[in-house]
């Protein structure tokens, strides 16, 4: 069987080179993300070396904000959890980290790459705005939400590899909506389990469905035209993305392996019949690192 780390040690240095000075700093935010964001680590593993270990550090800040809704018990703690990175992205652009092994590798990562503060402060802003477990409003709000999370992750990713190029932004802005919906996609058994829906109200009225059918795992018919819908959607920004490639630098690809497993996973839930809790769906796809390695090999997205 194809072994991502056997056959691609070599060029992606998995050892000390994807860290910084500070192997502990390095590692913590390595093992964060292969613990929280597989598909992150196994994407970022395939950056350059002079841009690996930033995309490996925004990762680990990404998956740190997203914990914080599930690891707090009242949105009061979370808020106190999420001002601490406020307060630490001022003190990072002040030039004083504080010792939290992510804020000193983001400290580094700032001063290398030049990466922007807008960026990293809506990514917190937006976690903080939706710390409650309540519904989106409407399939825009996603969108938005992906836009300011996801999106914005691309962004810095970007900016770690050298890129200012707007059809370039304007790709990530898509893989980022598309990132986001199949997010959403995905969380929805996870949240079931813990009685939360974020599913949007506009499309649960739609299709006629209560919180209690989505917590019990119903797999009616119209659980999976609901999902086929967000399915389309995230597979529609997905193809505009793809369309832009003709106009985007070639640099930039490696900011856009994301696209492997986002195709992946919409794939096999067509392959599922739209059903979002078929067991299927929560195995970890084997063949994955395989198809990231191959989209890199063939500098396409």
């Amino acid at each position: 069987m194809f072994s991502f780390p056997r056959q691609c040690c070599k060029h992606i240095g998995l050892s000390r080179r994807y860290c910084s000075r500070n192997v502990r700093d390095g590692q913590y935010c390595l093992d964060l993300v292969r613990k929280q964001d597989y598909e992150g680590f196994l994407v970022s593993l395939l950056m350059p070396d002079t841009s690996r270990s930033a995309a490996i550090t925004l990762r680990a800040f990404n998956a740190e904000l997203a914990s914080v809704r599930d690891s707090v018990s009242n949105v009061h703690i979370g808020k106190m959890r999420l001002q601490f990175w406020k307060d630490g992205l001022e003190n990072i652009y002040a030039g004083k980290p504080s010792h939290q092994p992510i804020a000193k590798e983001l400290f580094k990562a700032v001063n290398r790459h030049k990466l922007s503060k807008r960026w990293l402060s809506q990514m917190i802003k937006e976690r903080e705005n939706t710390l409650e477990d309540k519904p989106f409003p409407s399939v825009a709000d996603v969108e938005t939400y992906a836009e300011n999370t996801s999106s914005s992750l691309l962004y810095l990713v970007l900016q770690s590899l050298g890129i200012q190029d707007v059809h370039a932004d304007h790709a990530a802005s898509h893989i980022g909506k598309s990132q986001g919906i199949v997010n959403l996609i995905r969380g929805i058994p996870l949240l079931a389990q813990r009685r939360d829906v974020l599913i949007p109200m506009e499309l649960t009225i739609k299709y006629d469905l209560s919180q209690e059918d989505i917590i019990r795992g119903n797999r009616c018919q119209d659980m999976k035209d609901m999902t086929f819908e967000l399915a389309s959607l995230a597979n529609s920004h997905l193809i505009h993305a793809r369309e832009l490639k003709k106009d985007v630098t070639p640099g930039a690809i490696p900011a856009f392996l994301a696209t492997a497993p986002l195709e992946s996973y919409l794939k096999r839930i067509q392959r599922a019949d739209f059903d979002v809790f078929h067991r299927s769906l929560s195995n970890r796809y084997p063949l994955l690192p395989a198809k990231i390695w191959l989209q890199n090999f063939r500098k396409t997205y």
